[in-house]
């Protein structure tokens, strides 16, 4: 378990600007159990970056938390990585799940570029609370999710937040979970590339390696 809260280079919440942001989240004189502080990180990250799936980076530098909170917008897989480096700075066990997901609403350039609304790698959060994982994920804003007619993606600390299977009227299907890929202590990079271009025939195509930075308005 000791593992999971460890720094590492992806997490790296020693940094002064992950630690600022700690601070934002709980001032110093405030006392949280590690549920209440799971709660206001995750909402943090959620509302703090807008979500933004169409810029992917394959250069390793730019899967550090104290470089992606730099921009002002990310993918799922960034916000991720901010809320576990911010767990971890807490001591509370935390570490990244890849999985692959149908999207049907607000992909309309992923559909364009690739011909399908399947999204690899998602990337989701599972926390150690009450002497159990818990996944959640960030990914999208409330902002995002009012434009989109989508409710909001709470967490509790005690259950699974993973997707919103509907949008708000419940006749049009938002996200649906395909496959699993399991969890990482690090963010397996090449990896990534090779379910990606297992998915994107384009990204074989345009001959995309590690050391590319993917923006699908190129594409």
């Amino acid at each position: 378990m000791t593992t999971y809260i460890s720094e590492n280079y992806n997490f790296d919440f020693s940094t002064p600007s992950i630690q600022s942001i700690l601070l934002d989240i709980s001032p110093a004189n405030e006392i949280l159990s590690d549920i209440e502080f799971a709660i206001k990180a995750y909402l943090y990250v959620r509302d703090t970056w807008d979500y933004f799936p169409y810029r992917f980076s394959l250069q390793k530098e730019d899967w550090k938390a104290s470089n992606i909170i730099k921009h002002s917008n990310g993918h799922c897989l960034d916000k991720a990585i901010i809320l576990i480096s911010l767990l971890r700075a807490k001591s509370i066990p935390a570490r990244i799940g890849l999985a692959k997901v149908k999207n049907h609403i607000g992909v309309d350039q992923i559909v364009e570029k690739f011909g399908n609304d399947v999204l690899v790698p998602h990337g989701y959060v599972e926390i150690y609370l009450n002497k159990k994982w818990i996944k959640a994920t960030p990914a999208f804003n409330a902002s995002l999710c009012a434009k989109l007619n989508v409710d909001v993606l709470e967490f509790d600390g005690k259950n699974d937040s993973l997707f919103q299977e509907f949008d708000k009227t419940g006749n049009h299907s938002f996200m649906e979970y395909l496959d699993d890929y399991g969890t990482f202590d690090e963010i397996p990079l090449a990896y990534m590339l090779k379910l990606m271009k297992e998915t994107y025939p384009p990204l074989e195509k345009n001959n995309v390696t590690l050391g590319h930075v993917l923006d699908l308005n190129k594409l």
